[in-house]
């Protein structure tokens, strides 16, 4: 898969704790996290997942000129389901080898990890698999392993 590289910055950093409403002052005021045991302002921990907005082919983003399925209640310009139905995310897992700071370029490198499977009365067999994130700093060290499941089933779920 792609590498995808994107600048931490402190401005990222608080606009990011705001919108998942964290006034951990960690995040945006460098007097008190450099008085603080993180000794300067750290990302959150959820912060590597914006790296979303850095990748040009992210399935979420919207294209000029192509249709979009979007995230309200109806689509706008595409007919049917999303490009990216048909499974659900399962679980995540962040491993943090040392915070993401400001100034810190990240690589976010993505593999797949192991697939394993499991029987379901209603929806048939239940497919899991892994896919494996590394954000490395611009010295190439690992600073964060993001492992996330998504599943999908033989067949759908009968409402009801």
């Amino acid at each position: 898969m792609a590498k995808i590289t994107f600048p931490v910055e402190a401005s990222h950093i608080m606009m990011f704790a705001r919108a998942i409403g964290d006034t951990n002052p960690v995040y945006h005021d460098a007097a008190a996290a450099k008085a603080g045991e993180t000794g300067g302002i750290i990302a959150p921990p959820s912060f590597v997942q914006a790296v979303a907005q850095f990748d040009p082919d992210y399935f979420l983003r919207p294209k000029p000129g192509q249709p979009w399925f979007g995230s309200g209640k109806t689509p706008s310009g595409v007919e049917g389901k999303a490009a990216s139905s048909g499974g659900l995310h399962a679980e995540q897992h962040y491993e943090y080898h040392r915070h993401p700071r400001p100034g810190d370029v990240l690589t976010a490198e993505t593999r797949p990890g192991k697939t394993w499977e499991k029987e379901s009365k209603r929806a048939g067999k239940l497919t899991f698999r892994e896919r494996i994130t590394e954000y490395r700093d611009q010295n190439g060290e690992l600073v964060v392993t993001a492992t996330s499941v998504g599943v999908t089933t033989e067949r759908p779920v009968a409402q009801g």
